[in-house]
């Protein structure tokens, strides 16, 4: 490579590297913070936390290190396991030269033969911050109020927030903002993926839909807390169960699956039963418009190549449950889009609160 190359590579990573600066100065506030729900973030905040991640994009894509955590440890606690969240902690701890460890459901006592508050205050002194994937909200929260370290929230029953920024940093490199774009969410919306994206819509200004049986609307509470957001973001909520009404002018169609980590096996005929008629199908995704994409947090289950979806087939007769193959497949899906962008923004979560 010429020296005119090699200067102008360099040129490019230190503006590059500039504009990270740039962005880690306008998050300082975040510092120190715990990423434990939306709810906790402004609209600014979590707009930044969006910049950033798009600038650690660009340096990953261009190969431009920033290691700009070097020697911090981090814990990974996964009471629920997943692929994709373990590893976009563990690759975004490594690009930010951090180094992270694996505590699985057999690897830590926390709650069974150690409270969680003794956990987090071990934990705190010896890492640098703490991720937890698992059950209930109240233990990532507990967990954040003795460790004295950030405490990042990887899933727990009640929200998903980095899935969300996942989901939004998505949306936006396909439309170029999020302030006025429709969102329907198909299916059970009372648990995470329905409380977080009505929660990360009502902050970003956005119109959330939910369609679905109206026993899996989200909680009252919940609905109220984020009409008040929608006073300020202009923002709008609606919950409607027919899926040919609520798709109408959608700008994304979200769906997941319909029986969650940890719920029992019994429920399975019911919600079949229940949520068969908001499959995401081409037919809605045509009646949404040309402009609609189709997003999932995955996995999902769009055909009979898992032990999950082979099981379904059996017992129900149905050769894919939330979302057919040809939607998961077609030009509109942006999944694959959203499952990367788990690992950008969550770096910029790391960054920004360490």
């Amino acid at each position: 490579m010429s020296d005119k190359n090699t200067n102008g590579s360099q040129d490019c990573a230190i503006a590059q590297l500039a504009e990270l600066y740039e962005v880690l100065e306008r998050a300082a506030g975040l510092r120190g913070k715990c990423f434990l729900k939306l709810l906790d973030f402004s609209a600014e905040e979590i707009g930044t936390l969006l910049d950033l991640s798009a600038v650690l994009k660009k340096l990953k894509k261009a190969r431009i290190p920033h290691r700009i955590h070097e020697g911090k440890n981090i814990a990974l606690i996964f009471e629920k396991t997943s692929t994709r969240t373990r590893c976009a902690f563990e690759v975004a701890a490594a690009d930010l030269g951090m180094h992270p460890v694996y505590l699985d459901p057999k690897s830590s006592q926390i709650g069974k033969k150690e409270s969680i508050a003794d956990t987090a205050r071990v934990l705190g002194r010896m890492f640098d911050g703490i991720e937890y994937r698992g059950f209930g909200q109240s233990i990532v929260e507990e967990l954040a109020q003795y460790s004295g370290v950030p405490v990042w929230n990887g899933l727990t029953n009640e929200f998903h927030p980095t899935q969300i920024l996942a989901d939004f940093l998505t949306i936006r490199e396909h439309f170029g903002t999020l302030k006025g774009k429709k969102l329907v969410y198909m299916g059970d919306a009372r648990y995470n993926m329905g409380n977080s994206l009505m929660v990360g819509c009502a902050k970003a200004g956005m119109d959330f839909v939910a369609c679905a049986p109206e026993k899996y609307f989200p909680s009252k509470e919940l609905i109220e807390k984020c009409e008040s957001l929608c006073k300020t973001s202009g923002g709008s909520l609606s919950f409607i169960t027919d899926p040919s009404e609520a798709v109408k002018g959608a700008d994304v169609i979200y769906t997941d699956v319909w029986v969650s980590m940890g719920e029992p096996d019994d429920i399975w005929a019911e919600r079949i039963n229940d949520l068969l008629p908001y499959r995401v199908t081409k037919k809605l995704m045509d009646a949404a418009g040309p402009q609609c994409r189709f997003m999932h947090c995955l996995p999902s289950f769009h055909d009979l190549k898992t032990e999950t979806g082979a099981m379904a087939g059996r017992n129900f007769g149905i050769d894919c449950m939330e979302v057919t193959d040809e939607v998961f497949e077609g030009p509109g899906s942006i999944v694959f889009d959203e499952a990367e962008n788990r690992m950008h923004t969550i770096k910029a979560v790391m960054a920004a609160t360490l």
